[in-house]
Formats: structure tokens, sequence, C-alpha cells
């Protein structure tokens, strides 16, 4: 699935949990380097590169939101997770935006964190057969991450890039809030939260707000399709 022994930055400034969580990972045979302030992190980042990031977003030096923007002007794929204590919906769509591939929240289950981080790992490191998708004039690059539509690059937010995939791979096909949290986000659905809606919206005005056909679609007590006009 991956390669053993990879390498995992952990950027937490509370000592306790950060060195609890470095014996859970080396015990899964995981190498992992500890930074307690942002700001040591980023230099650390200058110098080495690791197979995924797990950082706290209120850190000294650099805060979490700040340090994963500069992990993605460096490096688009690696996987980053928030491990945080900030729960408002707002602070999690900012962690997405700023280019984070998950988010959890503190406290958390050790079990379901390796749960998560196997996921992202097997994500990157499994065998792609074809790195380019389609569906009406939409374009997707999986390697270099690039969408078109008609031609036209649409930047999308790592998170955005996940979701069109995911609908893209599941084309005329009706998906459920609940399939979309379990496939994009990892998580089971939370019927509280609205961050998915947001996030549809926001993929809507990138992708089809100035092109026709509109590909994607909402199902009513359903869910979401992205209709492909050409089947």
């Amino acid at each position: 699935m991956y390669p053993d022994a990879l390498n995992i930055l952990l950027v937490e400034d509370e000592k306790k949990i950060a060195d609890v969580l470095k014996k859970g990972l080396v015990e899964q045979r995981f190498s992992v380097e500890i930074a307690y302030d942002g700001l040591i992190a980023r230099r650390i980042l200058e110098n080495d590169s690791f197979d995924l990031i797990i950082l706290d977003i209120n850190l000294p030096g650099m805060n979490g939101y700040e340090l994963c923007k500069y992990i993605r002007t460096r490096n688009e794929k690696v996987p980053v997770i928030m491990l945080t204590a900030l729960n408002a919906i707002d602070d999690k769509i900012e962690g997405f935006d700023a280019g984070a591939d998950d988010y959890m929240v503190k406290p958390f289950d050790f079990k379901e964190l390796l749960v998560r981080m196997k996921a992202l790992l097997k994500r990157i490191y499994q065998v792609q057969q074809g790195n380019i998708l389609k569906v009406s004039d939409v374009v997707m690059n999986l390697e270099n991450k690039e969408v078109t539509r008609s031609g036209n690059i649409i930047p999308l937010t790592s998170k955005e890039f996940q979701l069109l995939e995911y609908f893209v791979r599941n084309k005329n096909r009706v998906v459920s809030r609940a399939d979309i949290a379990l496939n994009v986000w990892d998580i089971d659905f939370d019927t509280k939260t609205n961050v998915i809606d947001v996030y549809v919206n926001f993929l809507r005005k990138k992708l089809d707000k100035d092109f026709s056909p509109k590909l994607i679609h909402t199902q009513v007590g359903m869910g979401y399709i992205l209709k492909d006009p050409s089947n």
C-alpha cells in the first residue's frame, strides 16, 4: 500500500500531547519529528521533506493556518492533518482553505487519527490507473492537480479538488451528504454541519457559474449529482 518507516512531522506545542502521539506513531513504525513552534516547523520544512504532516492551529511563532499555506507553496501533495481544539465550522473551513486535507478536533481517538492518516497515505501512494479524468468539457489532471473547463484553468483548493474528483468518479449518480463526508472528508456525517453544502457552493461558483451547461445539481432530500450531458 505504502512504504514502511514513513516520516511524519508533528507540529504541536503541548508537550504531553506531542509525546503521547509520537510514542503511538513510532509503535506503528512511523518516524516522527516534533516541532513545538510554528516558526521552528517552518525552518525544519525548509531543509527536510515529510510523507505526512500533523499540525495544531494555535501555535507560537506562526499559527497552523499560516504554516499550512506555507507548506502548500512548497508541496501541493503532502497530506496535512490539522489536529486542534478549534471546532467551529468557520475554523474548519479556514483550515481546508489553507490547504489541509483533513481536520480533527481534540480530544480525539488515536485509532481514528491512524485510520485517517492511512487513508490519506493510501491515496497518495496507490498506483493510479491514468492521471486524467474527463466529464463534458471539464478535464482533471490528477498528477499536477490542474482543472480546466473549455480550456480555461479553474483554480481549486485541495478540498475542492477532492470534492470534484469524487463527483466526476460518480457522475450521473446521486451522492448523499453522508457519502461525500465519508469519501472526501473521511468522517461520519454530522447533521448539524453545513460544511459540505458550503463547499459544493464554492465548487459551483468556480465550475458552473460562467459556463454552460450546468453540471452540479441538487437532488432535494437526497444530495447532489454531477450530470454528464454527453451521456
